[in-house]
Formats: structure tokens, C-alpha cells, sequence
């Protein structure tokens, strides 16, 4: 089978965002860059994550050609590629319709905070407006909102899209913002809502990047 390791990578992850909930039926989508060739796999589209298998997973190139696999890709396609193009920094990209992101990007003050030190490798999260799925605007805007070392999104009234150098950390992304939005949600909810202080923030983004650079 072409290209295996990141579909086998593709099809693992998605597999441990629906086991997380992060995934619910179709909805949410993820990506994985080739190594070598400018290649992405990416989940099809309308099909059902459980008992896919990597050969499923669908093969375009980085401006979203369909090159292979039995199923359209997915309609984010043009999302996961613009922001490869634009970050070449960035192998794996994953997209839910996480319900806490989903409710936070709601609000007018949408900007998520850590609350807790794990949570400050994320920050900042951008914003981006409702903007029609699947279209090359919304791709435009997350790569606007991602800038050039953004990892997380919230899109309004859709979801989050998140980013990193591989799988693993684009995964921790996703798991650490839809916690940012849990925790602010629920933190509202109490009324006792207190951000990490912003020396402590900063802090921890300096530990974090120094520990990843070693």
C-alpha cells in the first residue's frame, strides 16, 4: 500500500479522538504530511471512523488533489493543505467539533487561557469567524489566525483546528485546548474563573520550549 505510515498514523489518531470524544460520528477530520513527497493523507469523507481501515484513508497532494484511496477526501481538505503550505513546520493537522471549544468560540470573549501549566503550550488560540466549511475562506482565515507558530484555532460555530511538527503533537493540541475549554466553561459556569497568571504563562512556555529543543 502507497504511503502507509502516515495513513496508519491518520487512521490511529482518529480513531483515539473518537475514543476521546473528541470525534463524534463523521464530523472532525485529520491530516498527515509525507516526509518526502508533498503528499497528505487525510480521513475520506462521509464514512464512518469505525472499522476503517488504512487503506481508506484517502491521498491528496498539497493542493488538495484526490491521488488515491477508495473515498473522497474529506471537505476540509482545503483547510488541512493551506496551512502545510503555509506552515512547513507543520506534518499533522486535526479538526473536531469538540463540544466545550465549540461552546467557548461562541461567546463574545472567546479567547481561551490556561488554567493550568500544560495548557500554556497552546497559547495563543486564535479566532477565527463562521466562515462556510470546506470553503478556500475558512482555510484562508485559520492560516491568517495560526499565523507562524500557532498550534490552535477556535473556528465559531464550528469547532477548533489544531497543528504540530507530527501526530503526537498535534494531537496534545486538540486534547489541551478542548481541556482549556472545559475548564474556562465550567470555572464560568461557578463563577470562580482565574487564569494562570501571565509571568506564570510565559514561564512555562519558556520551560516547555527549552525542554522540546533539547
Amino acid at each position: 500500500m502507497k504511503y502507509e505510515k502516515i495513513r496508519k498514523q491518520v487512521l490511529d489518531a482518529i480513531l483515539d479522538a473518537v475514543d476521546q470524544g473528541l470525534i463524534h460520528g463523521t464530523s472532525g477530520n485529520i491530516a498527515m504530511r509525507d516526509d518526502e513527497d508533498d503528499v497528505v493523507a487525510i480521513t475520506p469523507s462521509g464514512i464512518s471512523y469505525t472499522g476503517m481501515t488504512a487503506e481508506d484513508i484517502a491521498i491528496v497532494d498539497l493542493n488538495g488533489k484526490w491521488l488515491d484511496g477508495p473515498y473522497k477526501p474529506s471537505s476540509e481538505v482545503p483547510m488541512h493543505t493551506a496551512v502545510m503550505r503555509a506552515r512547513p513546520d507543520v506534518k499533522a493537522t486535526v479538526h473536531t467539533h469538540g463540544m466545550f471549544a465549540t461552546i467557548m468560540a461562541m461567546g463574545n470573549d472567546a479567547q481561551l487561557v490556561p488554567v493550568t501549566p500544560p495548557q500554556c503550550e497552546f497559547v495563543p488560540v486564535g479566532i477565527v469567524p463562521f466562515t462556510m466549511p470546506g470553503s478556500d475562506e475558512v482555510a484562508d482565515k485559520v492560516v491568517e489566525a495560526l499565523g507562524s507558530a500557532g498550534r490552535s484555532v477556535l473556528i465559531k460555530n464550528h469547532g477548533m483546528f489544531c497543528c504540530g511538527k507530527d501526530m503526537k503533537a498535534a494531537m496534545a493540541a486538540t486534547v489541551y485546548t478542548e481541556e482549556m475549554a472545559t475548564t474556562a466553561y465550567y470555572a464560568k459556569v461557578l463563577g470562580s474563573f482565574e487564569p494562570m497568571p501571565e509571568a506564570g504563562v510565559k514561564k512555562m512556555k519558556e520551560l516547555i520550549a527549552a525542554d522540546q529543543a533539547v
